[in-house]
């Protein structure tokens, strides 16, 4: 379960409006409250018949002890009833196992409620918290007269970085080929990332499988709130990754940290996959909404207490990414039906594309609080022999690749038909330019 039962007990209000607030049936909410509530009467009903059983056992021996027959009908009456005890007792431990299944499965459905700080709404209650860098134009005045900036996809095609049509007609629409310096890019980019991370940050790298159980994808609320969304390898019960977020933070799965072991703080490079079920139509030319891209994950855990002030230096590690890369963005607080189930608390970061004159989505940080941690029961010991408590699970990208990449093209092509190389990647790429 990710609410837990004493909060679900204690707060059913706020856990209703939180469902409310973030689009969801609040229903659910009163469905599990009706069904603990059941759960509990089954269960001192069979408690209490439990000891009645006990008691009458006790008094069989009691009875044999004091002279009566083990055959007589005072001993028979005594079984009989401790008989027709533990019968009830078989019945009530099968309708307590049912409801516990059940309940077990409403609890999953409840979504995480959202912070305080939070705007509820939709994606237009969504707050610019700030913007960083210059917001290029698509026209741009020159003395040779007026140069207009091309879309990425003209881009690449002029300089042969990627190719879509052999990428659906190996797998399908949405799998695009990177060829030649496209490559080269995308290599350049999670080398560059992960250096930052790792050497800069302090993160510790994590090359994580590319396919996770059931339980794992159960663990960070792919399931059920997303299973229409990941790729699925029904033989052997895998789901391709939809992100790094899933196998890291499955890492410490049913794990106990000591307190001085925190925070933890990962980097990892993964390929992500993704159905986009229902997006069909949009954004369908260049790489801009593809089924299959590759990403850098930034995963964390954290004392509750230090939490929130994570969030603002993970989002902040992401930012200077895209600050080393020259890239103008804004930073996003996501409203409640903006910000996904699981989430309590999320930012985006949208990089600007001038060649599409678009925001474009390049990263999410989120706080997920114990939301995460309790279905995967992850947790740490405050001091030294102290009862385990939940930690809190956080994440961002840092960055997704296709949508920079996109902006990258965007931003630096030149009107001679080149690219510059951004300098922090030259290094990697061995070069300032790709020529046409």
């Amino acid at each position: 379960m990710s609410i837990g039962l004493a909060r679900l007990r204690e707060e059913p209000e706020r856990i209703r409006q939180g469902a409310i607030d973030k689009g969801e049936d609040p229903s659910i909410v009163d469905a599990a409250l009706s069904l603990d509530a059941r759960r509990r009467q089954l269960l001192g009903e069979s408690d209490g018949l439990k000891a009645r059983r006990n008691a009458l056992s006790k008094q069989v021996g009691e009875a044999i002890r004091g002279g009566a027959s083990p055959n007589g009908p005072e001993v028979a009456a005594l079984r009989e009833a401790s008989t027709e005890a533990g019968k009830r007792i078989e019945a009530l431990d099968k309708e307590l196992g049912e409801a516990d299944a059940q309940l077990q499965d409403l609890m999953l459905r409840i979504p995480n409620p959202a912070d305080p700080d939070v705007p509820v709404g939709d994606e237009t209650a969504n707050q610019v918290v700030r913007t960083w860098g210059q917001q290029l134009p698509k026209e741009v005045e020159g003395a040779a007269g007026t140069w207009v900036r091309k879309p990425h996809w003209e881009v690449a095609e002029h300089l042969r970085m990627f190719d879509l049509e052999r990428g659906a007609k190996i797998t399908g629409s949405g799998f695009p080929v990177y060829t030649g310096a496209g490559s080269r890019l995308q290599r350049a980019l999670i080398d560059f990332m992960l250096d930052v991370h790792t050497d800069e940050h302090g993160m510790t790298e994590i090359w994580p499988p590319a396919m996770v159980n059931t339980a794992s994808a159960r663990g960070t609320g792919q399931i059920p709130d997303k299973e229409d969304l990941m790729y699925v390898v029904p033989r052997d019960e895998l789901y391709l990754v939809p992100t790094a977020e899933v196998p890291v933070t499955n890492l410490h799965r049913d794990e106990i940290f000591e307190a001085d072991q925190l925070p933890v703080r990962y980097a990892a490079y993964s390929p992500c996959f993704r159905r986009e079920a229902g997006a069909a139509g949009k954004d369908t030319r260049g790489i801009l909404r593809v089924h299959q891209f590759d990403k850098v994950e930034m995963v964390f855990f954290e004392k509750p207490e230090a939490s929130g002030e994570a969030l603002e230096w993970l989002t902040a590690r992401a930012e200077v990414i895209l600050q080393r890369l020259g890239l103008a963005y804004r930073v996003l607080l996501m409203a409640t039906r903006d910000m996904g189930f699981v989430q309590a608390k999320k930012y985006d970061l949208e990089v600007w594309s001038p060649g599409v004159e678009r925001w474009l989505e390049v990263s999410s940080c989120s706080n997920f609080r114990d939301y995460q941690a309790r279905r995967m029961a992850i947790r740490y010991r405050p001091e030294p022999g102290a009862k385990p408590e939940l930690v809190h699970t956080l994440n961002g990208s840092g960055l997704a690749l296709a949508r920079t990449v996109a902006a990258i093209l965007e931003t630096y092509q030149q009107p001679d038909g080149r690219l510059a190389v951004p300098e922090v990647l030259r290094s990697y790429m061995r070069t300032e330019f790709v020529e046409p």
